[in-house]
């Protein structure tokens, strides 16, 4: 039994544990507790402590309370010190000089845990590469307008300082400072491209890996005019000190009011053309310009870039409306919707459900990666995963993440992948991600040709060619 595996961070000492060839390292702070007035203010590095400090239980989480029902299992965790990383790898050694894959999870910015059992990085550490995965601030907290110091990206800051500590320490784990690549699903992705393409972040990573990323940013106006709502709902006014002396719960319960899904046609429009109602923020400082705008201006076009999608995200969110639905011609509905893409309506040829739950994707997520991939040019490799989950019918959002982190046994993905998920599609999608993560080169050929990944996976001519006519960010 090899003793427990000590790493020695520039804060202090860290007693992880060892799970087979792996050494696992949990809640490692990055950042001071942002409690009371600091919730609402940008990160602070954390103090260094005395002594070797336990990293063997799971950190607390910025989410609270029971997320519900969702595809990814994604517990909450108590405690003050929610901005924290989890590091998982196979030499603890100092002079291993080994690649660093850095994960940042989604959530819609509203929602997630590094504490989900899909996260675990201990394939990536079987095949050499350490793995780090980083929590920050969430909805209010991290992307809502304050008028205080601090006023916005909260949560961008928290990325930008966790990358910088993985800089500082990745030696500490084994890991090599100037091979580190950074990847994230869903809003995850959306965080992997903003830094992308933000002159700041340029020098702490170099390469990238983004899975069904959303582009969603708000101005500066229109992320103050939220906080400003969801602290009136509250009760306070906008500041951290009102904020800080909130009643516990009170600002989530105005949060929930103001950032649940809206049931509206006009709801549902401003989503598909805008994305999510919260998210990083143009604020003229640390993002001066729209993301597309800056991977345009050739922000980032040095780095090796692998982007795609799943082919039906959020299909599956009208299978429950079918019976109905299915009854209504797609073309009125689209236009009593008041919806865009009636030419793509035309081509797309299924059942009025499947048709509006594909539109719906391509909309929100699909739409998105040919102009990403153009606009970053030929370092871009893309992909489809097109595999259906054989329990929930379609290739749907975050299906494809326990496929990247090669986690076919981890609680929760038999209920979306089935009883025996194709492993050779893990082994293929994984030492993709492995290789690429390791050597820094692109794993599929460069767009316009699209890697489909499935049971038999094939190299087409631009994957994407069923979105033309949506238009992107």
């Amino acid at each position: 039994m090899p003793p427990e595996p000590i790493a020695r961070t520039d804060a202090g000492a860290v007693r992880g544990a060892w799970r087979g060839g792996c050494a696992v390292f949990l809640g490692i702070p990055y950042a001071e507790p942002p409690t009371g007035e600091r919730a609402f203010l940008a990160p602070v590095p954390h103090a260094a402590w005395d002594g070797v400090r336990d990293a063997t239980a799971p950190g607390a989480t910025p989410q609270r309370g029971a997320p519900g029902e969702t595809i990814i299992p994604e517990p909450s965790v108590p405690g003050s010190s929610t901005l924290n990383v989890n590091v998982f790898t196979p030499d603890p050694s100092p002079g291993a000089g080994l690649p660093v894959l850095v994960y940042i999870h989604g959530g819609a910015y509203t929602s997630g845990s590094i504490a989900s059992p899909w996260y675990d990085g201990s394939a990536f550490a079987r095949d050499g590469v350490v793995t780090v995965v980083l929590s920050y601030r969430i909805a209010f907290r991290g992307f809502a307008g304050v008028r205080g110091p601090d006023p916005h990206n909260r949560a961008v800051l928290d990325w930008l300082l966790a990358l910088e500590w993985v800089q500082r320490n990745a030696r500490a784990f084994g890991g090599d400072p100037q091979r580190v690549t950074l990847a994230g699903q869903s809003a995850g992705a959306g965080a992997v491209l903003t830094l992308l393409a933000i002159p700041r972040a340029q020098h702490l990573f170099r390469a990238a890996w983004a899975m069904s990323p959303t582009l969603s940013l708000l101005s500066a106006d229109a992320a103050t005019r939220l906080g400003d709502a969801i602290a009136a709902g509250a009760g306070s006014e906008n500041t951290p000190a009102a904020l800080a002396a909130l009643p516990r719960g009170a600002l989530a319960a105005s949060e929930r009011d103001h950032l649940a899904n809206r049931t509206s046609i006009a709801a549902l429009r401003a989503m598909l053309d805008r994305g999510l109602r919260i998210g990083p923020v143009v604020d003229g400082e640390i993002i001066d310009r729209p993301t597309m705008a800056g991977l345009r201006g050739g922000i980032g076009r040095d780095k090796p870039l692998v982007v795609g999608t799943t082919d039906d995200e959020f299909t599956m969110a009208l299978d429950p409306f079918a019976a109905v639905l299915d009854w209504i011609p797609s073309v009125p509905l689209l236009r009593l919707l008041g919806l865009r893409g009636r030419a793509w309506l035309r081509a797309n040829r299924r059942p009025t459900a499947a048709r509006l739950g594909r539109y719906a994707s391509d909309m929100l997520f699909r739409r998105h990666v040919p102009e990403i991939a153009d606009a970053h040019g030929p370092a871009t490799s893309v992909y489809r995963f097109a595999w259906p989950s054989p329990t929930m019918r379609w290739a749907l959002h975050c299906l494809d993440v326990p496929f990247f982190f090669d986690a076919l046994g981890a609680p929760g993905v038999a209920r979306v992948a089935g009883a025996h998920p194709p492993q050779a599609l893990a082994d293929e999608i994984h030492g993709a991600a492995v290789r690429f993560v390791t050597t820094g080169e692109a794993p599929w050929d460069p767009w316009p040709r699209t890697r489909v990944l499935g049971r038999r996976s094939r190299t087409v001519d631009d994957g994407y060619a069923s979105v033309a006519g949506l238009g992107g960010a």
